[in-house]
């Protein structure tokens, strides 16, 4: 069941090089309702962009994003490095762990990205704004095998 009603929401973030910003990835909705109440410029909102091809669009191709909610089921749990969910769980999609870029200052958070993401129409003009980035495994504190050196991570989002 779709939360937010037109269609897709707008992937949104913070800007990767600043440093106090906001670390997650928000879903902003079609129909926003904004305010003048304030006039300090002090924290930021950006649209966030594919900044590499390896996601099937083009560098600077829009990050839409949905809000979903399941009416029958009542616990939501992504894991990374699966593509599919353990007994007794219900899939709801699977996809690529996604991230910001390693070395930016501004913190960021792990999302599953579907495995055929869509981009906003008219969205394809590399404005920057928030990254994401498919995450490689890295051996060392992180046991190879199970994992291996530079292999990208999936994931998955399941309910029960």
């Amino acid at each position: 069941m779709l939360v937010y009603i037109h269609c897709s929401g707008f992937g949104g973030g913070s800007w990767p090089d600043h440093s106090g910003a906001a670390a997650e990835f928000v879903c902003l909705p079609p129909d926003p309702n904004l305010t003048t109440k304030f006039t300090s410029s002090k924290a930021f909102m950006y649209g966030a962009e594919y900044d590499v091809p390896g996601f099937g669009h083009h560098n600077g191709d829009d990050l839409p994003c949905v809000v979903c909610r399941r009416t029958t089921q009542s616990s939501v749990l992504m894991i990374p490095g699966k593509n599919n969910c353990y007994s007794g769980w219900t899939e709801q999609y699977h996809g690529y762990l996604a991230a910001g870029l390693f070395n930016s200052p501004a913190a960021t958070q792990y999302i599953c990205l579907d495995e055929h993401p869509d981009v906003l129409t008219a969205g394809e003009r590399n404005d920057n704004g928030k990254w994401f980035y498919p995450v490689k495994a890295v051996c060392g504190a992180l046991a190879c095998p199970p994992y291996h050196n530079n292999m990208y991570l999936t994931c998955v989002v399941c309910t029960k």
